[in-house]
């Protein structure tokens, strides 16, 4: 997306931040398609964006990385109720260099890397351990840092379409609609 309007989605996502009354700020919703077509929606934590799209941090052998390795397609939807705006991504998700896996992984608590590395992501669990105890010894049993497993990295959504929509109490609300031809953007405005 050009400069121009990932500046401006970026600023409404600040905003969204500082001014939010909930814990998990940059949380948005990314909607991937299973192996029967079906959307499989879920939440994720939102780590940056710029010219190259929408970037969120998973484990690659997860759900969601196990569905976007068959099909890149995905949805990004952000809504911001207490600033008024909401934002709807339509893309592609694009694996993230390994470089930039390593910059978000540091930013993790250890606690997170812990969880990360002690865990398998979305599968059954059949141990008679519990999660927390488990979680308990490798947390005891871990170095100061850990680093990035290769299985953990991120996607940038690479938009070929971005809606902003903002609220308006008479309900007429602003609905701009951004659509990627060939390498600029259009933007036309949608009724309410």
């Amino acid at each position: 997306m050009d400069e121009q309007l990932a500046n401006k989605i970026k600023k409404i996502w600040e905003n969204a931040k500082t001014n939010s009354p909930l814990t998990q700020k940059s949380a948005v919703c990314v909607s991937t398609i299973d192996s029967a077509g079906f959307p499989q929606s879920r939440f994720v934590d939102l780590k940056e964006i710029d010219q190259c799209g929408f970037t969120f941090c998973t484990s690659y052998n997860s759900e969601k990385g196990n569905q976007l390795s068959q099909n890149p397609k995905i949805s990004l939807l952000a809504w911001w109720d207490h600033i008024g705006y909401q934002v709807r991504v339509v893309g592609k998700a694009v694996t993230i260099s390994n470089d930039r896996a390593d910059k978000f992984w540091f930013t993790r608590s250890k606690e997170a890397h812990v969880a990360t590395t002690c865990f398998k992501q979305s599968e059954v669990w059949n141990s008679t351990v519990s999660m927390e105890n488990q979680y308990s010894s490798a947390l005891f049993a871990s170095p100061t840092s850990i680093a990035r497993p290769s299985s953990w990295g991120g996607y940038s959504v690479v938009p070929n379409s971005i809606e902003i929509l903002k609220f308006r109490a008479n309900r007429v609300h602003i609905r701009e609609q951004y659509l990627r031809d060939g390498s600029s953007w259009k933007m036309r405005l949608l009724q309410p």
